[in-house]
């Protein structure tokens, strides 16, 4: 039997066009109505998520179609809506836009989920060519419910009136008209918009609330959520299958594994080996995060727990020794910003590096990665002492490095694997590692975009780290794969 969660899409033609500003607003006002939001990022962005908790109050979701399989993603969106009232989910770039072939394209996951989709207009600087633009769009793809479009950045309300009366000539809904403000700016860095954590957001976000309130029609929006049909997972259920769910306490990311009874996973509880790990014993996994390290997908962490993690949460800013674990994950970030001060806890430095030497597992991405290697050069050009687990540096540019989706695969046994798995993630750094030479790589990497190859990553012992973003609830054999190597390791050593 399907299940019925009002949702829509909230798009928009192109980057920089203000989709998150009135996607995050939009989501601020309907909770001020008293209704329990739901928000959800398309693509791999670990930035817009911690926007939309702070909106809502729900941790943020992220449907990937190449991260996650296509045909995981229903279940996945059923699973993070449990509860509530309505979704709204922001798109990524233009409408169409994605990576190879329009893979995990806002058109594609809006299709996916039946959801209608309203299109974010910027209109600074046109008038009847919006029209046009939204014509256009419409009548790209058929199949995507383009029910209507938020005019937004308008100059004044003959602006607005010369543009609605376009609007209605083609027959295009109008849900709302948002004029230029100073107000509602997000700050922004290297990787995109400044993490929430950061505390710059609280006030900015209550403005959008405020704005997209009096700016938007909040009741047709409502409605026209109601009307994406009801769902069904698709996938299969068995004894013991679980859900999970990411809670917000205290202010910070609790994960806790909720059972329902006959209800689905995320991921496939079939896939072998799965039931089999559950019933072994539980590990404990120690995962960075502060200011520096603040990159995980909250669901991506639950898979960790569905099999059999207790996480708990520690700082290399703050903190000056590691807490008892079977193994350690160092997530991505902004270590870059905070160099001196990882430089200068050299007992966690240590901490780290020893129990590396001492064969603890540890996985690596991006700006964990980077943690683990010699040294750190900042965006000033100055050097920072990091833990030494990887001889070479990183080294930060001025201009992005890569950024892309990405087909990994083991070139050796590690503890994500067995040589020759392929695993999905994504690259998104401006920072280069500068290694020895005939430093072994773990990886070989190809593009999806361009098919281009190249060696990657590091091993050391238990210890793996790379520029690759990865999301266990596509890649569950991984996440079964670092516990067993966890499960397995003498934490008395």
């Amino acid at each position: 039997m399907g299940k019925q969660i009002p949702r829509l899409v909230i798009a928009a033609t192109q980057s920089g066009g203000g989709k998150t500003t009135v996607a995050t607003g939009l989501m601020a006002a309907f909770r001020g109505m008293g209704l329990t939001v739901q928000p959800f990022k398309v693509g791999p962005d670990y930035l817009d998520p911690t926007y939309h908790r702070l909106a809502c109050g729900r941790n943020g979701e992220n449907l990937d179609t190449w991260l996650v399989p296509p045909e995981r993603l229903t279940a996945q969106y059923l699973q993070a809506a449990n509860g509530a009232d309505i979704a709204v989910i922001e798109g990524v770039m233009g409408l169409y836009d994605g990576g190879r072939k329009g893979v995990s394209s806002t058109a594609e996951i809006a299709k996916r989920l039946q959801a209608p989709v309203v299109l974010v207009l910027g209109c600074r600087s046109v008038g009847e060519s919006a029209a046009a633009a939204a014509l256009g769009f419409r009548a790209y793809d058929p199949d995507v419910n383009l029910a209507g479009v938020i005019l937004n950045r308008l100059g004044s309300a003959t602006h607005e009136a010369m543009i609605r009366e376009a609007m209605e000539r083609i027959g295009m809904p109008v849900f709302g008209a948002v004029h230029r403000t100073d107000d509602m700016t997000l700050p922004s860095r290297h990787l995109g918009l400044v993490a929430a954590a950061e505390g710059t957001a609280e006030p900015v976000i209550r403005a959008m609330g405020e704005k997209m309130a009096d700016s938007l029609d909040l009741t047709a929006l409502r409605h026209l959520a109601e009307t994406a049909p009801a769902l069904t997972s698709g996938e299969r259920t068995g004894e013991n299958t679980s859900i999970f769910e990411a809670s917000k306490t205290g202010g910070e990311f609790l994960m806790s594994t909720e059972r329902f009874g006959e209800t689905v996973s995320i991921f496939d509880a079939s896939e072998p080996g799965t039931k089999a790990l559950t019933s072994k014993k539980r590990v404990r996994i120690a995962v960075a995060r502060d200011e520096a390290f603040s990159f995980y997908y909250p669901s991506s962490l639950a898979v960790l727990e569905n099999l059999g993690a207790d996480l708990v949460f520690f700082s290399p800013l703050h903190d000056t020794k590691l807490p008892q674990c079977d193994g350690l994950i160092l997530g991505g970030g902004y270590p870059e910003l905070y160099a001196e001060k990882l430089a200068s806890n050299t007992s966690m430095r240590r901490a780290i590096r020893q129990q590396a030497e001492n064969g603890m597992p540890v996985y690596a991405e991006c700006g964990g990665y980077m943690y683990l290697l010699e040294s750190l050069t900042d965006l000033n050009g100055k050097t920072w002492p990091m833990t030494g687990v990887f001889p070479g540096r990183a080294v930060m540019t001025s201009n992005l490095h890569t950024v892309g989706y990405i087909e990994a695969k083991l070139t050796q046994n590690t503890l994500l694997g067995k040589v020759g798995s392929i695993l999905r993630g994504h690259e998104f750094h401006f920072s280069q590692a500068e290694l020895p030479p005939g430093e072994v790589h773990p990886f070989l990497f190809t593009k999806l975009r361009d098919g281009s190859t190249y060696a990657a990553g590091q091993i050391r012992r238990n210890v793996i780290g790379s520029y690759l973003h990865l999301h266990f609830v596509g890649c569950p054999q991984a996440a079964m794969s670092f516990l067993e190597v966890c499960r397995s390791w003498d934490r008395s050593f």
